[in-house]
């Protein structure tokens, strides 16, 4: 395949990848305590402990796909890169705003589109769907054309 690169090019992405893991870590300590009806974390945490689950998941599913395109050693362009980091942490964290935020939640029981800050929510996962499709869709097409560009084993 054409445009190889060292792994330092698509650095960012290692490192993106490492913190939503961790991310994903500490919300599994977060379920564990919901589940066991800690006080402290239910008040932290007023919303659906399934919500948290959900921003568990999500960040695991990025980290995979951002370490799935950093194992193919095809160079991207900085913005596709940070796109993928931005777009995977705050496509994630939208599920864990969901938790913290049950008025946010379309969802919950709470939910009021008229609260304050629902527009600036709206504003976020909006600019978030955006930037992580522009992120992964782009570093798909760039991948993809990146194999037609030059002779394959199989040829």
């Amino acid at each position: 395949m054409q445009n190889r690169t060292d792994n330092n090019v698509n650095i960012v992405m290692l490192r993106g990848a490492c913190l939503w893991i961790l991310m994903a870590l500490i919300l599994a300590w977060c379920l564990v305590g919901l589940y066991n009806q800690l006080e402290f974390l239910q008040a932290l945490i007023p919303g659906s402990p399934k919500r948290v689950l959900q921003a568990h998941l999500d960040f695991l599913i990025m980290t995979a796909l951002i370490l799935g395109y950093y194992a193919v050693k095809v160079a991207l362009p900085w913005h596709v890169r940070w796109a993928m980091v931005i777009g995977a942490f705050t496509n994630s964290s939208l599920f864990l705003m969901y938790a913290l935020f049950p008025v946010l939640d379309p969802l919950h029981d709470a939910f009021n589109p008229e609260v304050t800050g629902a527009g600036l929510f709206n504003v976020y996962l909006y600019a978030s769907l955006l930037m992580t499709s522009y992120g992964f869709g782009k570093g798909a097409v760039i991948i993809l054309k990146s194999t037609f560009t030059a002779k394959t084993e199989s040829e």
